[in-house]
């Protein structure tokens, strides 16, 4: 049996005998005494198990059996193995990482600590963490006062009361909405929100926000099919509008990068006979498509619908009259 086992199997007798001899205890969990006594000492100086020898009983118990209250200690969260808590201690990190400005990194401590106190070496943790690494890109700074109102009114079902900034025309609203999902996208967080100024579903930049107060009104609810309906079909971040169908082809040398990755769910990819890449996409708002089209210069081509190709020929005309 390996160490948690038998940590449940300490905790577990002495739940069940209340007091329980040294002699009994190594029987039960077939160890030597070294291994038993290190045991007894990491429940009880590690995990904050209650246990305490008492002489006069002839054995272990837990300091509060006789506590009339009923009360009883759990293990804390050793359900984990070492391996799993190991993983548990990387996504942390990588969490931290992708957590921009911080939001989380108060609440994600006190995390961070429990896990390292279950592993008998926390160096190994601690190691681990320092070779994992992610960049991120284009992060926007968010209030984290914003973001914790944000969240609060999302648990609870509650309005927020909003000053929102549109980057698109420059324009400052103050609106009442219904926060609905929280969104995490490209290193930036977003709300999709029932606008009740608009009467309609909106997503928010939570970095646009100059704003937010929780008020004390009950959310108005929305369906996940009708969510998904909404915002799903389209592309990136943009919601709303009729759904058409983006055709790119990519040569081959791009073809080798692009055929791996996901641009959307219900993506349709095709390899070609000369190497290239042929990639149908679904979108409703051209605009973010268009920056991951450019990205690729003349490695993607747009071959339909004629309003995309347009829009993108007539982006890259103004590029070109900046150089030439």
């Amino acid at each position: 049996m390996d160490r948690t086992e038998r940590f449940y199997k300490i905790n577990g007798l002495l739940h069940q005998h209340k007091v329980v001899s040294f002699a009994t205890l190594q029987a039960a969990l077939e160890v030597s005494r070294s291994t038993l006594k290190r045991d007894l000492n990491y429940l009880s100086t590690r995990l904050n198990n209650p246990i305490a020898y008492r002489r006069e009983l002839g054995g272990y118990c837990l300091k509060n059996s006789d506590d009339s209250s009923g009360s009883t200690h759990e293990l804390p969260g050793l359900w984990f193995s070492a391996t799993e808590i190991h993983a548990l201690l990387t996504m942390q990190h990588l969490l931290s990482d992708l957590d921009a400005g911080g939001l989380l990194a108060t609440h994600i401590a006190p995390l961070m600590d429990r896990l390292n106190a279950l592993l008998s070496n926390s160096a190994d943790a601690e190691q681990l963490r320092r070779r994992v690494h992610i960049v991120g890109l284009a992060q926007r700074s968010v209030t984290q006062r914003h973001f914790e109102h944000v969240a609060t009114a999302l648990a609870q079902r509650k309005r927020l009361h909003i000053s929102y900034t549109a980057r698109g025309t420059g324009e400052t609203t103050v609106r009442e909405v219904s926060p609905l999902r929280l969104v995490h996208y490209r290193d930036n967080w977003y709300l999709d929100a029932w606008c009740h100024l608009r009467k309609s579903l909106r997503n928010f930049a939570l970095d646009a926000m100059a704003e937010v107060q929780l008020l004390d009104c009950p959310a108005r609810e929305v369906s996940d099919a009708k969510l998904d309906a909404t915002f799903g079909p389209g592309y990136g971040i943009f919601s709303g509008g009729t759904v058409r169908w983006a055709c790119l082809r990519f040569t081959p040398e791009r073809a080798r990068w692009v055929a791996q990755e996901q641009w959307h769910p219900k993506q349709q990819g095709t390899a070609q006979a000369d190497g290239g890449y042929l990639l149908r996409i679904p979108y409703t708002d051209h605009r973010e498509l268009i920056m991951d089209i450019l990205k690729h210069g003349a490695h993607c081509e747009v071959l339909g619908p004629p309003s995309l190709r347009q829009a993108v020929a007539e982006e890259v005309k103004k590029m070109g009259q900046k150089y030439f």
